[in-house]
């Protein structure tokens, strides 16, 4: 099994919001993204890959006002963004939340998770319209929506269709453009640190520093401001 750093997450208030936030604070405007029909959010992207993090990218994530939900009820919404307490710090600021770990398999992943008594969650499929074609991917998300450990352990998630000779063909990273920005390093604090460090070996996640101490993600980018460091701060 083979995983890595696909993106981090960075949830806003508004999209416009999160547009600004990194208009202010990275020297950048993020590429366009696109809607996610099943959750009602949408996007914003751009490239922050390195050698070491090959095909990294920043997501910004907000819940989308206009969308419409067939299903009733709807499906509570990914990466906690339902959650009161979020949304209460996202109206302060926009604020790095998460990261998801790209994997070449991820129901063998999922089950080393639950070997360690970890549920991750169902996958489910998931896609999105892009001028390129329809982005479709698989993800894992738990019917409640929680990150789990405060957002340190990682959404996995594989590009493609299960059959697709070359699933990463329509991965998000070869059609935006060089933004600038890229991530210098990731690292991870969590009173659980033990666990997290055995959740990332399970499934060959590397290039991530976990230390014990309060939950927070850190995130160091290299921008046309000079180096940002983005933090969690345990939300």
């Amino acid at each position: 099994m083979k995983s890595q750093i696909d993106h981090l997450v960075v949830a806003a208030h508004s999209l416009q919001q999160g547009v600004e936030w990194c208009e202010a604070t990275l020297g950048i405007t993020p590429a366009a993204g696109g809607e996610h029909e099943k959750y009602g959010t949408h996007n914003r992207l751009f490239k922050i890959a390195t050698p070491a993090f090959p095909v990294a990218y920043l997501e910004i994530i907000a819940i989308n006002p206009d969308a419409m939900i067939e299903k009733k009820p709807p499906p509570t919404r990914w990466f906690d963004l339902d959650n009161s307490q979020l949304q209460a710090e996202l109206l302060k600021s926009p604020r790095l939340i998460h990261f998801v770990a790209n994997t070449s398999n991820i129901q063998d992943a999922r089950h080393a998770w639950k070997a360690q008594g970890i549920d991750r969650g169902p996958v489910i499929h998931a896609s999105r319209k892009t001028p390129k074609g329809l982005l479709q991917w698989q993800i894992t998300v738990r019917l409640d929506g929680d990150r789990l450990f405060d957002g340190t352990l990682p959404t996995l998630i594989q590009w493609g269709k299960p059959e697709a000779a070359d699933p990463m063909h329509l991965h998000p990273r070869n059609h935006l453009p060089r933004s600038g920005v890229s991530l210098k390093s990731l690292s991870v604090s969590h009173p659980s640190a033990g666990k997290i460090q055995a959740a990332y070996d399970a499934i060959s996640l590397g290039n991530i520093l976990v230390s014990e101490g309060t939950a927070n993600i850190v995130a160091t980018l290299q921008t046309p401001k000079g180096l940002v460091t983005l933090e969690s701060l345990g939300i």
